[in-house]
């Protein structure tokens, strides 16, 4: 071996690097990326979990448990309900993922012991809310209130709606086909483009009439098919080998997974307008997975994360997608309930088929 030519070839790499702008974005990104990810935003620390009061009781007493448990921070009672209706619909659209019962015979419970005196209803489509509120119902009713109370220490009910059975399937099957429709649409349209310009095809469309929003478009609805019969399959099979339950409508589904399927398809036309070569397209589609998994409530919970780690998950198609599934198969709630979640995933279609085609020039250039 030659250590002058071994050399030559290093120097030769480094500098063909330094020219690739974007592969050397990405090698400085990524441990960015994760580091401030894994290290800021994703916190199984939960707080401040979305919740609603059913206070039945009206009683000193009552008021002065509501306010303890909001001292725990774990719950923020955003809504007051009315009625155990109220609490249903906050449930079904996604607006709460728990709620505190106390009932109209709260006192005499607390006396006599006989029935739990507190009921805490949660979203069980979500099991890292489950384990949360279960660890605040594991405290005493003697620690939330004052040390001199004389109230015993009591049980708290917790009734988990939706996923009794607190089976993970229920919970993950729904996440997943997010994550196979984000990992593949965003990764077959990334190279669309690309590939053209690197087998030359690009040439012979030049010499055609196509326009820019022609070709963009064209290059999109192909994949919107294969996407379609990917939800099938991942349904099929969640419903055939672990059980999971379709309480919304089919169509609803249908519906909710076609929008999401374009903006990831957007999503990849855009990037593919980045990239110069297919390999960089990859590069680009594994930048905008991490993110979307880790953030948009996946495997962490949202409400889990800072502030400014919540406002990037909601630029993320797919935090908005898991509302809408999770929302549909195991809430049974419709596109109506969940539209801030459409018209998010038809924003982000608009902005980035718009900067795609933009971008999008007729020349080998």
């Amino acid at each position: 071996m030659n250590l002058r030519r071994l050399a030559a070839i290093v120097v030769k790499e480094l500098r063909q690097l330094r020219r690739d702008k974007l592969t050397f974005a990405m090698i400085v990104g990524i441990p960015i990326m994760q580091l401030l990810l894994f290290g800021y935003a994703i916190n199984l620390d939960i707080r401040h979990l979305p919740a609603a009061v059913l206070d039945q009781a009206h009683t000193a007493q009552s008021r002065r448990i509501v306010t303890a448990i909001a001292q725990t921070q774990v719950l923020d009672f955003a809504y007051r309900a009315r009625t155990p209706q109220d609490l249903d619909a906050l449930l079904r659209k996604g607006q709460i993922s728990s709620a505190l019962v106390i009932p109209p015979d709260f006192e005499r419970r607390l006396v006599e012991h006989d029935r739990p005196p507190l009921q805490i209803v949660v979203d069980g489509s979500d099991q890292t809310v489950q384990q949360a509120v279960r660890q605040l119902a594991a405290l005493p009713l003697r620690t939330l209130l004052d040390p001199d109370s004389s109230v015993p220490p009591a049980n708290v009910e917790i009734v988990n709606f939706y996923n009794p059975g607190r089976r993970a399937p229920v919970n993950t099957v729904p996440g997943l086909v997010g994550v196979i429709l984000t990992m593949t649409m965003v990764l077959f349209t990334a190279m669309a483009l690309v590939r053209e310009r690197e087998r030359g095809n690009l040439e012979f469309l030049i010499a055609t009439p196509v326009s820019p929003t022609e070709l963009t478009v064209g290059k999109v609805l192909p994949f919107v098919g294969i996407g379609l019969v990917q939800v099938s399959l991942v349904l099929l099979l969640g419903v055939a080998v672990f059980a999971v339950p379709i309480r919304g409508s089919l169509f609803d589904v249908y519906a909710a997974s076609l929008v999401f399927i374009v903006a990831s398809l957007a999503l990849g036309v855009f990037l593919s307008t980045l990239a110069k070569s297919q390999f960089q397209a990859m590069q680009l589609a594994f930048f905008t997975f991490l993110p979307q998994i880790l953030l948009s409530g996946f495997m962490f919970p949202y409400d889990g994360m800072p502030r400014p780690a919540q406002w990037l998950a909601e630029v993320l198609p797919m935090t908005h997608f898991m509302r809408l599934i999770r929302g549909i198969l195991l809430r049974a709630a419709t596109l109506a309930d969940l539209w801030p979640s459409l018209v998010a995933l038809g924003a982000f279609i608009v902005a980035m088929l718009g900067i795609a085609i933009a971008r999008t020039r007729k020349r080998l250039d």
